[in-house]
């Protein structure tokens, strides 16, 4: 397994392999990474004959394996890209373990004229290459290529040049700000300087604009860890659990800060039982029409008995934090247990 650093030496001297698994939770830097590898390959007058991609959720491997047998024409190589491969999960059905089965085998004999090119993103930003046995599994076969997230020097670069883009500037402490704020994935970046530059306009990008557009990381991680909840996978959950007691050891906070977010949705249930719209809530809520649109979504996730019972649970955990000198973790994790068995 290399990462990107080394990806790109190899480009520079030109030690190019025949097939490569790119993985990462960053859509944007992987395929800006798979662009770089594959570029000088690709004629663009010949593009349509020597550049053929998929979609690795409805390919089969019939395609994929006819597309890299058939030579390229008038060039040295034939680049095939498979993107978003569904196989390449953690977890398989049977199709698509199939599917996996039929690639790894073709692998061990690729075409020497063809350059194949798989990737997947992780669908959780706590997923990671070694979790992952079905791609750990490859790497003893072809090259993965883990693109991991990039360092904050050169993700303050990169979403000042999305902002240039947008033929939008943004002074250096805004730029900061904002940066702090989001989390290192360029996908997520590019969605909410788009945001930004639509919603300011010809103006100037204060620091009031980014507040109101992206929230806390740590609201974002809460929002998450509701949702886990929602689907009952209570280990996940308490890995964000664990995180935010890492990055600030305040049992209070975290209490307070997920007895809120339960509030709200409370709030957002009972609004819709009483026939308000999305218009209605950004006006009471005073946020912006995306977060009431995603706390819409999650509320449907809980019945109004489900959410009225973790009330009851947040509101005891927090008196039982206050009051009690014991083991504030255990505590969380409990509560956590607690409101995911909570039946609808």
């Amino acid at each position: 397994m290399i990462n990107y650093e080394t990806l790109e030496k190899d480009i520079k001297n030109q030690k190019i392999k025949n097939s490569y698994v790119f993985c990462g939770a960053d859509e944007e830097l992987i395929k800006e990474s798979v662009g770089n590898l594959v570029k000088p390959y690709i004629d663009e007058g010949l593009r349509d004959l020597n550049f053929i991609k998929f979609d690795g959720v409805q390919c089969t491997f019939d395609e994929i394996m006819n597309a890299c047998e058939t030579l390229p024409f008038m060039a040295e190589k034939k680049v095939v890209i498979v993107y978003r491969c569904a196989f390449l999960k953690e977890k398989l059905d049977a199709s698509s373990k199939s599917l996996y089965n039929s690639i790894k085998e073709y692998l061990k004999d690729m075409p020497e004229h063809t350059i194949l090119v798989l990737y997947h993103v992780f669908g959780d930003k706590r997923d990671t290459v070694k979790k992952n046995k079905n791609i750990m599994a490859l790497d003893k076969i072809t090259t993965v290529v883990q693109i991991d997230k990039l360092k904050r020097d050169g993700f303050y670069k990169r979403v000042d040049s999305m902002f240039k883009e947008n033929n939008k500037s943004i002074n250096k402490i805004e730029l900061r700000y904002l940066c702090e704020k989001l989390p290192m994935n360029l996908d997520i970046a590019k969605k909410e300087v788009s945001k930004i530059v639509d919603y300011t306009g010809n103006r100037e990008i204060s620091k009031k604009d980014i507040d109101l557009l992206i929230p806390n990381k740590s609201e974002d991680d809460v929002f998450d860890l509701v949702d886990l909840i929602s689907q009952r996978k209570i280990e996940r959950a308490l890995d964000i659990l664990n995180e935010l007691l890492f990055k600030a050891d305040q049992h209070m906070l975290i209490i307070t800060t997920i007895e809120n977010q339960f509030k709200r949705l409370y709030d957002i249930k009972i609004g819709l039982l009483k026939g308000k719209n999305v218009q209605e809530f950004i006006g009471e809520f005073r946020i912006p029409q995306f977060v009431v649109e995603k706390l819409i979504l999650q509320s449907k996730k809980f019945s109004r008995g489900q959410l009225e019972k973790i009330l009851t649970f947040c509101i005891n955990t927090e008196k039982n934090l206050k009051s009690s000198s014991g083991d504030k973790k255990a505590e969380l994790e409990l509560f956590l247990l607690n409101i995911a068995m909570v039946k609808k």
